[in-house]
């Protein structure tokens, strides 16, 4: 499905950006350079923003959409994703703010105005609470999600070739390649 506008607020597209014809992006969403949304993936901007940074790549299933602005919470809660991360399948981002070079494990639920900085990664089926701030450099697991250990370089470094294997495999399908 092409992206599509809600009211007059349309989906702006960064340079080389791959979506698939069965995802949805719909209205105040902006993806970066070399982002890339995957099949049946729904992006919905319709009562606040979604910003995808740069690199990044939001998998098969996954969910984004936010809550609206009040008079209580004049800015509510747009869904906010830093640059080279990898979202895995399945995941529910509602209305959070995910930092630069991380993993969101398979099937893992972030709801409003959570935290996750720089460099973290969410093991698979996690649930991170509303409100919660995570700490940088460390792999949370669980329901709710809980700090298990430090990453290792290893890992960090993992957290960076897996956003870039995914620009690689985007690329393909936007050569036509997919085959």
């Amino acid at each position: 499905m092409p992206p599509a506008p809600y009211l007059n607020t349309f989906p702006v597209l960064g340079e080389q950006v791959y979506l698939h014809p069965s995802c949805q992006v719909i209205g105040d969403v902006k993806l970066g350079d070399d982002s890339s949304v995957w099949c049946n993936t729904v992006l919905r901007g319709d009562v606040n923003r979604i910003v995808i940074g740069r690199g990044s790549n939001v998998q098969d299933l996954t969910m984004g959409h936010v809550s609206h602005k009040t008079k209580d919470k004049p800015e509510g809660s747009p869904l906010i994703v830093g640059d080279y991360v990898t979202v895995g399948h399945s995941v529910v981002l509602h209305g959070c703010t995910i930092g630069n070079e991380c993993l969101i494990g398979i099937g893992s639920i972030i709801l409003d105005d959570a935290v996750i900085p720089d460099r973290v990664m969410i093991g698979a089926g996690s649930l991170v609470s509303p409100g919660k701030v995570l700490e940088s450099g460390v792999l949370y697991m669980g329901r709710p999600a809980k700090a298990v250990r430090a990453l290792t370089e290893a890992e960090i470094a993992h957290l960076r070739y897996s956003a870039e294997h995914y620009i690689k495999l985007k690329n393909n399908y936007l050569k036509g390649l997919s085959g």
